[in-house]
């Protein structure tokens, strides 16, 4: 119901006096608007920009490596290595390359063998990222090959059976942060009075070892990645997430609720590519590997990694790290509240919690009890979310029904095949008997399968991998891992042939995640945004024009970004643009239905369903076949599965399933549409009721109300306030 309206105790109606802020002329709304427009714009462009230029297509850079030998010899393989992008080390003995790799001063290491044509050992250690490891593999293999060594690899720290992909460390280290982050932005608004220092200390001492056990028991008990080093997992989590709470709190005394978009760009834009939680921190620009030794995420993910795989070598460094971002940031929080008092810039005077404030911006006043309630479980369920759907999703990626066409000769020795294959691979691979290579390059095309393993047409011929790096380059390596083993058993050559090869501006094959994903975040956070930013827009049809014109500028401004700036995704702008703006429009419409009658509560089981689902389910970063069976169903049905793979039939497939995917977009559009249309009806059925009245801008003559010029400066901390959620959900 619009602020300035209200029910006559009779029943009878009264006429709507005009929607928005009070006294605000033309140009002061459309300032607003440009606000409101501005701030998901910045949200979304910070964070894929950053991501897909710094991931698109990683190469080594300065990666350390040391070599062990002694003399002309050794010496001549450093200089060799010395012109690739390679730092290269001599080292005397083997224990001391080992050494430097468990306290991570060396990314890999390579021992020579002791004669000619005998077998090099390549050193490395999965638990300090196996993206590292593979790195070191690739740039030393073939050093092996031109002194036609053979190749051993030996794994000196390797990850723990409940954390085979290594993750454990990534969603802990995003916990700690969001468990830092997040809370400052509801409390800005609802509960400034307990950003004072005195106040906020022993609350953020328990809130950082209440959500550190949680994330220790979530990965701990209940998903299995962790086992043990609870006390020392909980001191990590303290001081990590007290350094980055105590640093919020500096912002927010600075800039009020703006805080939001300076804590996202250092804990979330800049934190990822520079942890080295993902992807090695040698391949990321000069800039991050800098930011890797500063910044709290990065230090909280290598003492984790210290804690857990390294006996605790190199600890003490990155727990300095924190302690000094805490004891700064406190500091200065200290002297701020010396120099100019409490005062939060943009944020209410309240003293204390009788001041009737909202617990959610765009929602009625709330008692404290209730403001405190939501303070608490609204990041807390960010947080169980985020650790707990993506920790359980990927922390043990075992192959389960990989769809694989085995050719023969003849449709019998196909079926022949299968039938000998199934009991040592069945688990693994659903083997499907195919009749030539023309129609397994077909179902590969169509990724109905994910490769095709060709019998020799011969006797004593060799056996061919048909592959598409463009599906998934995990996908593609463990194909090769399998038939090579398998063709070795059989005594036959292997030759491998990838039909669908990545390009080089995505050789991580992340390109279409990434594209899908900042689809789908600008789809639902631009209803978030004018959710409690512009409470004048009641009805539906108020908000079309808005989101159309929203959906189209940013599939532009998406396209231009990954496309000419970035250079990350090639040709087909036409029909990138059109499948983005028809994503982001139906995505928004059914954020909408929610946000609209739910307020900005709905922005967690939204981001649940829309993102954090979506992400194992699209098979953008883990192949499909390798995560819990619960996903494989959601593929069908989530849009952000369906917008990857509309980015990558796209870019490789030549638009295989595009018709399908565009039909789930659709789905979900149309969904949203007939709940928005119902939603007009019970919006407009409470304000008959004189109910839903935002509290934030009160009645004329109701209790608490103010002067016009008080109400509108409650309605601009809304806005702000509602920015600084949204932004809370956009670093989820």
């Amino acid at each position: 119901m619009d602020p300035s309206t209200s029910a006559p105790p009779d029943g009878g109606t009264v006429e709507e006096a005009p929607a928005g802020p009070p006294q605000e002329d033309r140009k002061a709304r459309i300032a607003r608007y440009v606000a409101l427009f501005a701030m998901p714009f910045l949200m979304v462009t910070m964070m894929y920009a950053t991501y897909v230029g710094t991931m698109h297509a990683p190469a080594p850079r300065d990666l350390p490596v040391a070599v062990v030998g002694a003399g002309p010899a050794a010496e001549q393989l450093v200089a060799g290595l010395d012109a690739a992008p390679v730092d290269a080390r001599l080292v005397a003995t083997e224990d001391e390359a080992v050494g430097l790799l468990k306290d991570r001063e060396m990314a890999g290491a390579l021992l020579p063998p002791a004669e000619a044509g005998g077998t090099a050992t390549i050193y490395t250690a999965n638990a300090a990222g196996a993206s590292q490891a593979s790195t070191v593999q690739q740039v030393l293999a073939p050093l092996a090959v031109e002194n036609e060594w053979r190749t051993a690899v030996e794994d000196v720290a390797p990850l723990a059976d409940g954390d085979m992909s290594g993750t454990a460390v990534l969603f802990a280290g995003m916990g700690m942060m969001l468990a830092g982050y997040v809370p400052l932005s509801l409390m800005t608004m609802s509960l400034p009075y307990l950003l004072r220092l005195r106040r906020f200390l022993p609350l953020a001492l328990v809130w950082s070892a209440v959500t550190s056990t949680v994330i220790w028991t979530i990965l701990g008990p209940v998903v299995g990645a962790v086992d043990g080093y609870y006390l020392e997992f909980l001191g990590i989590g303290v001081l990590a997430t007290g350094a980055v709470a105590l640093t919020q709190l500096l912002f927010t005394k600075l800039v009020g609720p703006l805080a939001v978009l300076f804590g996202m760009l250092l804990w979330v834009v800049f934190g990822m590519p520079s942890s080295g939680l993902s992807l090695s921190i040698h391949t990321m620009p000069g800039f991050f590997q800098f930011l890797h030794g500063v910044l709290p995420l990065p230090a909280a993910g290598e003492a984790l990694r210290s804690l857990l795989y390294f006996e605790g070598r190199g600890l003490g460094s990155h727990l300095l790290t924190l302690a000094v971002w805490a004891i700064a940031a406190l500091a200065l929080c200290l002297l701020k509240e010396r120099r100019s008092g409490h005062a939060i810039p943009a944020a209410p005077a309240a003293d204390g919690p009788e001041e009737p404030l909202p617990a959610l911006a765009g929602g009625p006043v709330r008692a404290p009890r209730t403001r405190y309630v939501a303070a608490v479980l609204f990041p807390l369920s960010i947080l169980v979310a985020v650790v707990g759907l993506m920790g359980a999703s990927m922390h043990k990626p075992e192959v389960r029904d990989m769809p694989v066409a085995v050719v023969g000769a003849t449709e019998e020795q196909a079926r022949q095949a299968v039938a000998g294959l199934e009991p040592s691979l069945g688990a693994m691979f659903d083997l499907r008997p195919a009749d030539s290579v023309r129609e397994a390059t077909a179902q590969l095309t169509d990724q109905e399968v994910a490769g095709a393993y060709v019998l020799p047409t011969a006797p004593g011929g060799g056996a061919e991998l048909l592959t598409a790096s463009a599906a998934g380059p995990s996908q593609q390596t463990i194909l090769r891992s399998v038939f090579q083993q398998i063709a070795e058993k059989q005594d036959m050559a292997l030759e491998t042939r990838d039909v669908r090869p990545l390009t080089g501006d995505d050789t991580m094959g992340s390109n279409s995640l990434y594209v899908a994903m900042s689809w789908i975040m600008a789809g639902f956070l631009i209803m978030a945004v004018l959710r409690g930013g512009a409470p004048e827009l009641r009805r539906f049809r108020q908000f079309l024009p808005l989101l159309a014109g929203w959906a189209v500028g940013m599939a532009v401004w998406l396209w231009f970004l990954f496309d000419v700036l970035i250079g990350a995704v090639n040709g087909h702008a036409g029909l990138l643009i059109g499948a983005g703006a028809a994503t982001i429009f139906c995505v928004a419409l059914a954020a909408g239905a929610f946000t609209r009658t739910i307020g900005l509560a709905a922005i967690v089981p939204v981001m649940i369903v829309l993102m954090l689902l979506g992400v194992p389910a699209s098979g953008g970063g883990l192949p499909i076949s390798m995560v819990p069976d619960i996903f494989r169903t959601l593929q069908d049905v989530l849009p952000l599965p369906a917008a990857v793979d509309i980015a990558r039939s796209l870019v490789y497939f030549d638009s295989a399933g595009l018709g399908g995917n565009l039909l789930t977009i659709a789905a979900w559009g149309g969904a949203g549409l007939v709940l928005n249309l119902l939603a007009d009806l019970w919006l407009a059925h409470r304000a008959r009721q004189g109910k839903g009245i935002p509290a934030e801008v009160p009645r004329a003559g109701a209790p608490g109300a103010g002067a016009p010029g008080k109400a509108a400066q409650a309605d601009t901390e809304e806005q702000r306030e509602d920015a600084a959620l949204a932004g809370s959900a956009a670093a989820s």
